[in-house]
């Protein structure tokens, strides 16, 4: 008689926790946008996709995951509209297809809106069939590098100089939400393209990088990078930098200042790299910097610049070295900072040395002027001498690149 008092009290609450257990486990469970995506319902963000015609992208998106049956299928519907949408950033970028919507074709915010849409679909997509937490992560590990171009490089045959160029998406959004990212949009407006050099046509191929600390720490730039830098003739990083100038960066530090990213997200340390016991604390430029500073690409004025901040060998305090680095110092900025511009630019260059390249391929790191809206512009999410100004950065990014390419191929 206890048995069974045991045994029918046991029921009890199993049928209680079977009657209580999946709403709260759901509730446990359900992911969560991430802080990056939650900005998506703000006001600036869906005018920007409203306005360019980019507002029904990640509804499709949502439409298509949703019909899918199985795993597989919600992979092959990732990889095609990842794809599409950098395809569609691109083409209206360079002037391709009709355009919708009266925000201008050079603007690259409305990929990074719509990319954010449609990560937020697979991040929170809960479909009948199951989905495990390494498939979600892989979901959206191929969303982001069909969505940024980095599965997208191609270069032709022979007789077609090559050129890699990264760019950034917008940031300091929690500053202003409006804000565009000038080395993005020069991505889009490059990408496929052909410039002209004394020694023949260059084919440029570009890439967008996302501003998280976590996405570096975990290899998308050198996975991205690797296959392509011993085929190159000549790489650069780009992302926004100062006012009113552009700067090619001599050097660049193995070191996280902890800036808030995208996410929100705080890291104060080395760059976390493979093999850190061959991790130097400088890394150089190898792009022709003194004819790319010398030569006439824009309005913007061009600089070398040299400084960086380092800690003495033997010291414990910082201090600031116009002139780069001292031998045996540890590093606290590079020439680009300590965020991640510095940190793409180093990791860039590292890999170019780990694999032998030193001394054979042009690379480094440039930083474009702050795009910066019309004065007294605080509320409008563009203005005719915000475009003006985007647009100039673009034109002298191009001409940038092709005074590197023919100075360096020259050689």
């Amino acid at each position: 008689m206890t048995s069974l008092r045991v045994r029918i009290g046991v029921l009890g609450i199993a049928l209680m926790a079977g009657a209580l257990t999946p709403g709260a486990a759901h509730a446990a469970t359900v992911p969560s946008p991430t802080v990056e995506e939650q900005r998506l319902d703000r006001a600036v963000p869906q005018e920007i996709l409203r306005r360019s015609g980019f507002d029904a992208v990640a509804p499709g998106f949502a439409r298509a995951l949703g019909d899918a049956h199985s795993y597989a299928q919600a992979r092959r519907i990732v990889v095609r509209d990842g794809s599409a949408l950098w395809r569609r950033a691109v083409d209206r970028a360079q002037g391709r297809g009709p355009v919708s919507g009266d925000i201008s074709r050079d603007d690259d915010r409305p990929l990074y809106w719509a990319r954010l849409g449609m990560t937020r679909d697979v991040r929170t997509w809960e479909p009948a069939f199951g989905l495990s937490e390494r498939q979600r992560a892989a979901l959206l590990d191929v969303l982001e590098r069909t969505s940024r171009g980095q599965t997208d490089i191609r270069y032709p045959g022979k007789g077609v100089r090559r050129i890699l160029v990264t760019g950034f998406d917008p940031f300091t959004l929690d500053r202003d939400i409006r804000i565009s990212n000038p080395s993005g949009a020069s991505a889009l407006a490059l990408d496929g393209t052909v410039v002209r050099t004394a020694q023949g046509p260059a084919r440029v191929e570009t890439a967008v990088f996302p501003v998280r600390w976590d996405d570096f720490a975990q290899g998308t730039v050198e996975r991205t990078l690797r296959p392509y830098l011993p085929k190159v003739d000549l790489f650069t990083t780009v992302s926004q930098g100062r006012v009113g100038r552009f700067d090619v960066e001599r050097t660049n530090g193995a070191w996280r200042g902890g800036f808030p990213d995208n996410d929100n997200v705080s890291r104060t340390e080395t760059v976390p790299v493979t093999d850190p016991a061959s991790q130097p604390q400088w890394t150089t430029t190898t792009l022709p910097y003194a004819a790319i500073v010398a030569a006439p690409t824009g309005r913007f004025p061009v600089y070398d610049h040299t400084e960086v901040t380092e800690i003495p060998a033997g010291g414990t305090a910082a201090v600031v070295r116009a002139d780069g680095p001292t031998p045996g110092s540890t590093a606290r900025a590079g020439g680009g900072g300590d965020y991640l511009s510095n940190e793409i630019a180093y990791r860039a260059t590292l890999l170019r040395d780990r694999l032998g390249l030193h001394d054979s391929l042009p690379g480094g790191h440039v930083h474009t002027p702050v795009l910066q809206f019309g004065a007294g512009n605080t509320t409008e999410v563009t203005d005719p001498e915000f475009v003006r100004n985007r647009v100039d950065i673009i034109d002298q990014v191009r001409a940038i690149v092709t005074v590197a390419a023919d100075a360096s191929l020259r050689k």
